[in-house]
């Protein structure tokens, strides 16, 4: 199989022959057509001097070390095409995401496999190289015979990505949409990862990544990514995207991202978001961000404490959402005062008509919006809290601050 795969720096250069053996010219790139095959590389692009000459893949009999040799020979001039991606403009030396491996990388090779079809040979892109052995094989191109390279390279361990596990990166969204490059991959990934990546990248690419996948993929990767970083990706957005993308958000978090802008880009966001979550992101921004009240998310599950365990069973399947991150529901009273606080485990180990009031926590503790951080912080330490309910004046629920909201804060410190 080894003698079936060929490396763009033995193709580049390679002689390209007439059907009489007489050399036409040389290599000097080779494209795909992602709209026609997303792996064949369909154009190569050859000249002998400052014209250019293009080949198409039906018209290459054989594909070697030794050449490429055509079995039609009526070429045309080349003109660059919106739709190829090249390997040396477009590829060669640039970066791209690694989905599998989850992280940003720079392509210092490509390796193709030669196939056969309808009577001729074609490559194939197998892998993109990004290690030492990619490095080495360019070092040395054109200073020793391509067959002494292979053997040299030998004992360098190969470091390389499958072609299907490449995003190329192309802040252009035209071209984009002529190349067919797909957010499949991205969207896929685990906030975090996905987070990750974007810190590696220039700003035009974040933007770009933002721009064109999910709203929700979006949200939730913002939400993981520095605040300073957060603030000029949605700068760099169209105020339409931004605000969709905003909506997703939980409401703190959005008015902790809106918080870092300058104020006339985040009232214009909030004014193209939808009136819900606009007044709780609103109301939020109220608050100091050091604040009980700013800390604070209005995501939650309130029910009055005459409620019983059928009752909060329902209201969790209505609000399935939350459920990655709710683990106490909260009881109010018939004026929204919060009243008691019930671990999400407990319903479990009890019958539907329970009330609710019976498995509540002994000693409720909460605290109001003005209570400051460090505050905070010491009562999640002092109790072990998972939740904590946050009131107003009037000792009606305003929100919940989580032990994930603690956590960022001491990463930040």
């Amino acid at each position: 199989m080894a003698d079936q795969r060929l490396f763009f720096t033995e193709l580049l250069g390679l002689k390209v022959f007439d059907l009489k053996g007489r050399t036409l010219g040389v290599v000097k790139d080779a494209a795909i057509v992602p709209l026609l095959d997303p792996v064949r590389v369909d154009r190569f692009l050859i000249g002998s001097g400052a014209a250019w000459l293009t080949v198409r893949h039906d018209q290459v009999r054989s594909i070697s070390l030794d050449g490429i040799h055509l079995r039609d020979e009526i070429l045309t001039p080349y003109h660059s095409d919106e739709y190829m991606l090249r390997v040396v403009r477009d590829l060669l030396d640039q970066q791209i995401i690694d989905a599998q491996g989850r992280k940003v990388v720079r392509v210092t090779d490509v390796t193709f496999e030669i196939q056969q079809e309808d009577g001729g040979e074609v490559l194939w892109v197998l892998d993109v190289d990004i290690g030492l052995r990619a490095i080495f094989r360019r070092l040395v191109q054109g200073v020793l015979p391509p067959r002494w390279i292979r053997r040299l390279q030998g004992g360098i361990p190969p470091h390389s990505i499958r072609w299907e596990f490449c995003n190329i990166l192309e802040p252009d969204p035209q071209r984009r949409l002529r190349l067919n490059i797909s957010n499949r991959l991205l969207e896929g990934m685990h906030p975090a990862d996905l987070a990750d990546i974007v810190e590696d990248l220039t700003p035009e690419h974040r933007e770009a990544i933002f721009e064109n996948i999910d709203s929700e993929v979006a949200a939730e990767a913002l939400s993981e990514v520095d605040p300073d970083i957060q603030a000029s990706i949605l700068e760099s957005l169209e105020t339409e995207k931004a605000a969709e993308i905003v909506e997703e958000m939980a409401p703190d978090q959005a008015a902790d991202v809106l918080a870092e802008l300058e104020q006339e880009t985040s009232d214009e966001i909030l004014e193209e978001m939808e009136h819900q979550p606009k007044q709780e992101v609103r109301e939020l921004l109220e608050f100091k961000e050091d604040s009980a009240g700013g800390m604070m998310n209005t995501e939650y599950v309130a029910l009055r404490e005459t409620a019983t365990v059928e009752d909060a069973i329902q209201a969790l399947k209505s609000n399935e959402e939350l459920m990655e991150t709710l683990n106490t529901l909260f009881l109010v009273d018939s004026n929204d005062h919060l009243t008691g606080a019930v671990p999400l485990a407990r319903l479990f180990l009890h019958e539907g008509a329970i009330p609710l009031r019976s498995l509540a926590v002994d000693t409720l503790i909460d605290a109001p919006v003005t209570e400051q951080q460090d505050r905070i912080t010491e009562l999640f330490d002092k109790y072990n809290l998972l939740a904590l309910p946050v009131v107003d004046e009037e000792r009606k629920l305003a929100g919940v601050i989580t032990a994930d909201d603690i956590i960022s804060v001491l990463r930040e410190k």
